[in-house]
């Protein structure tokens, strides 16, 4: 082995052995009664194992621009009408398109207006391919979901819906392809997300940074010896099922299913898959995108007990989208699809048609938008920056220092619906 060979192992040992010791210490009693709970919990979802009816769909294979595969999957009305709209789910990092589990027997079963969905995993997460590195950018995220959108929904209105990273993607998209926004998209959903400013503070802060030597040292050891760190995350599984529980939600008595699905879509993804996307989630900025949103029906939904990105991140994204409905969940953690799924989906339903509305009233194009090219490495193709983004900007960098309370939306749930025109 060369010297720095030892050197990375020696590293790598210190951190492993380090968390080891840590975990060993007080905490073996933990898991072994989250490793019953599992177990029991496992047998439970077995005996009750099977999808909604009307929620299975087409699997297919859809090619990014670089030729990396994206696994993708269509589901039609459950009552096999003809869909007024398609709408397109994006998930989040280190998750996949099983974020939706709980909108999809929802969305499946809606008439007047029926809906066409459209799910697809990104790249190096759930059943798309793994991407080479330097390609798990933001940017092409948002590349990948133009040729999603031009594959299996080429022509039609489009709601987009998206979660955490997801969003980024959107936003992405809309700053690469401002027409489509223009001419197709009549309704775009916003939730648990941000426009930038994601490792200024908190968790994010400490995750994102640059200067983290653990999460450095952790990328290097997984693109090295990637069995070696697999091995690790499966013995320390259980503490980090108790960690999920902790950042994916607020209900501290959340459902332990809800849990175990999010920590099941996390260890489906290779840790060097996700230490992947570190440096472009810290380096997102794409407020200058938002406005190129505000011809659509935006709804932007959050939990102020989020810990990985704080609600701040969502009012600054509605003050840059005056028309956007601004929803608050107080309590919600990241996971708000699971953890308030009743609420999601009427909003979601509600949006959706708002948003046929928009197309009946021809305030889409009908025809199939003209298309340039997207923009390259180190563009932007969205309009400079209008007067206040600098104001908005700094509400990002202290949005992870705002202390939670504010004014509590009405009956608990609406903080506020901006009047639109």
């Amino acid at each position: 082995m060369s010297r720095r060979g030892w050197t990375v192992a020696g590293i790598a040992g210190g951190v492993v052995g380090a968390a080891g010791a840590a975990a060993g210490v007080g905490v073996a009693a933990q898991r072994r009664k989250i490793a019953a709970a599992r177990r029991s919990l496992a047998t439970e979802m077995a005996e009750h194992a099977g999808t909604p009816p009307g929620t299975v769909g087409e699997e297919m294979s859809v090619m990014a621009d670089d030729d990396v595969r994206l696994a993708c999957e269509v589901v039609g009305p459950a009552d096999g009408s003809d869909p007024a709209l398609t709408v397109v789910l994006v998930h989040g990092f280190a998750l996949d398109r099983r974020t939706w589990s709980e909108q999809r027997p929802y969305l499946a079963g809606m008439t007047g207006p029926s809906v066409r969905m459209v799910l697809y995993d990104q790249r190096s997460h759930g059943r798309s391919e793994r991407a080479p590195a330097e390609s798990c950018t933001i940017e092409q995220l948002g590349r990948d979901l133009d040729a999603v959108v031009r594959s299996v929904a080429p022509e039609g209105p489009l709601v987009l819906v998206s979660h955490s990273m997801g969003g980024m993607t959107v936003m992405a998209l809309a700053e690469q392809h401002p027409e489509l926004f223009h001419d197709r998209v009549a309704g775009v959903a916003l939730v648990s997300t941000s426009a930038g400013e994601m490792a200024s503070s908190g968790l994010p802060g400490t995750f994102l940074s640059r200067r983290n030597p653990i999460i450095r040292t952790l990328g290097g050891l997984a693109a090295w010896q990637p069995g070696l760190v697999e091995t690790g995350r499966r013995a320390l599984g259980d503490v980090i099922w108790a960690f999920t529980k902790r950042f994916a939600y607020g209900d501290r008595q959340v459902d332990p299913r809800m849990v175990d699905l999010v920590d099941t879509m996390i260890d489906s993804n290779a840790v060097g898959a996700l230490t992947d996307f570190v440096d472009t989630l810290g380096t997102h900025d794409r407020l200058a995108a938002l406005p190129g949103l505000s011809g659509c029906e935006v709804l932007v939904l959050a939990g102020d007990g989020d810990r990985i990105i704080p609600w701040r991140h969502s009012e600054v994204i509605a003050e840059a989208i005056p028309t956007a409905r601004l929803v608050r969940l107080p309590g919600v953690g990241h996971m708000p699809m699971l953890e308030q799924a009743g609420i999601v989906d009427a909003e979601l339903g509600e949006l959706i048609r708002r948003s046929t509305e928009r197309t009946r009233s021809g305030e889409l194009r009908a025809k199939k938008p003209s298309r340039r090219p997207p923009a390259a490495d180190g563009e932007t193709a969205a309009e400079p920056a209008a007067d206040g983004t600098g104001a908005l900007r700094g509400m990002l960098r202290g949005a992870g220092r705002a202390r939670r309370g504010g004014r509590a939306p009405a009956r608990g749930v609406r903080a506020r619906k901006k009047d639109r025109p």
